[in-house]
């Protein structure tokens, strides 16, 4: 049986990452098996999870995927000492119209699997009210069990000491508190953390923070805290069918935006995938029998992406005969043209024609509900596809056949269709899962 915990917030930006990734080495230091996953949408956190555990950590998220899904992907936990779950944003927050089985807030997956809650408090600016707060969330929903808290950043001993009686006065207990500590800080962009294969120094920045949350935390009494949990017996695998046997899959610093348990579901269903990298002018692989270009960050590397020939004219060359799909950053490239943050317009590969900017920057986040009017690799005419869509870019043009009715969480339908032209595909929004 492994110990099991929730690791989340009152909202972002308060330090979950950091702490997931730092205990997540500190046990892994000790000789335990420790196995993460993520609690909703974020495709950037699993590859974190993987360089601090050594192994690979998935997405679950109660919006866009059934019960039995879920159950499914935590299984990979069977083997492990530990297992954490670390949330999105607060613990509370999702959308306002529920999905296949809750919201999308981490609260969902803590409830569902009964795992307690480990709450990173960030009491910056306030002493006694981080307990209100904590109370307040340890009591806004039944069902839900609360481990504990870290402290993060507190300014001083003093400031501990207020904040750590109050939350004895509320009955809760803390594991720690973090002094605020520049070393461990974690690189950001505009679509989050700079990714995992980005950072060279990733081994020793979560080593650091392992180091110094082991001297500020009680790591065995937060273990103590946790639930002892057995995986349920999976009654099916993924509803995700793969998009071809032969996958050409765009894979470096530009298109790097997958969901692991994606990949995983198509090697399951037999599928081989070969990557290929656009940014080192490669081109699909000549026995694939589909291509796929995820997102990523195609606006940091549009002078590259135009300038390299040979990827953009072996890419058309395959979708004379073979279907091309590409999502969000993939789909921009499909595109005919993308104009950067400098204003500067970049031809792309035309097999779309669409054209978007980053000059004036609009960021488009949220859950997508998709009914498809034409088959996309891997999903017929009239399948209804749950995904999520996080980009800055604006759609300047937008003309080719619309590939589907797009409806945000709330049922609205919105401007970001996709399109299909002869046989190439793209759509705004990362593919999630399949309603059936």
């Amino acid at each position: 049986m492994a110990a099991s915990l929730v690791i989340s917030a009152p909202a972002s930006g308060v330090g979950k990452t950091t702490l997931t990734l730092a205990l997540a080495r500190a046990w892994r230091n000790r000789g335990l098996k420790v196995q993460c996953f993520k609690s909703g949408p974020d495709y950037i956190d699993p590859a974190f999870h993987a360089a601090a555990t050594g192994r690979a950590s998935v997405n679950v998220d109660s919006w866009a995927m059934d019960r039995a899904t879920i159950v499914h992907l935590v299984g990979r936990g069977t083997d492990a000492d530990v297992v954490l779950a670390e949330g999105s944003m607060g613990l509370f927050d999702g959308v306002a119209a529920r999905g296949v089985c809750g919201t999308g807030a981490t609260a969902d997956i803590a409830e569902m699997l009964g795992w307690p809650v480990l709450l990173v408090i960030d009491p910056s600016g306030q002493a006694q009210t981080a307990a209100a707060i904590a109370a307040g969330l340890r009591d806004y929903r039944a069902g839900l069990r609360l481990a504990g808290v870290v402290l993060n950043r507190v300014a001083s001993p003093r400031h501990e000491d207020l904040v750590r009686r109050a939350l004895a006065d509320a009955g809760i207990a803390v594991f720690g508190a973090l002094p605020r500590h520049a070393e461990i800080s974690l690189p950001k962009r505009h679509l989050g953390l700079v990714q995992a294969e980005e950072q060279a120094e990733i081994g020793g920045l979560i080593d650091e923070a392992a180091r110094f949350v082991a001297e500020h935390v009680d790591l065995d009494a937060v273990l103590r805290s946790a639930a002892a949990w057995s995986p349920e017996p999976a009654v099916k695998g993924l509803n995700v069918t793969p998009p071809g046997q032969r996958i050409a899959l765009a894979r470096d610093a530009a298109f790097s935006f997958v969901y692991p348990h994606m990949l995983e579901a198509w090697r399951a269903a037999g599928a081989e995938i070969l990557p290929f990298s656009p940014l080192a002018d490669e081109t699909p692989d000549a026995s694939a029998d589909v291509c796929w270009l995820p997102g990523g960050y195609p606006e940091l590397h549009a002078g590259k992406i135009a300038a390299n020939a040979h990827f953009r004219g072996g890419l058309r060359a395959f979708a004379e005969t073979r279907p091309v799909h590409g999502e969000c950053g993939g789909y921009m490239v499909l595109g005919a043209g993308l104009t950067d943050a400098d204003g500067i317009h970049h031809e792309m590969t035309g097999l779309l024609g669409l054209e978007t900017s980053f000059a004036k920057r609009r960021m488009h986040l949220g859950y997508r509900l998709a009914e498809l009017a034409a088959p996309m690799p891997g999903h017929q005419a009239g399948a209804r596809l749950r995904g999520h869509e996080f980009h800055y870019s604006t759609i300047v043009a937008q003309p080719d056949t619309p590939l589907a009715v797009v409806h945000d969480a709330t049922g609205a339908v919105i401007a970001e269709t996709g399109s299909r032209r002869g046989q190439a595909t793209g759509t705004f929004f990362h593919l999630i899962a399949e309603d059936r």
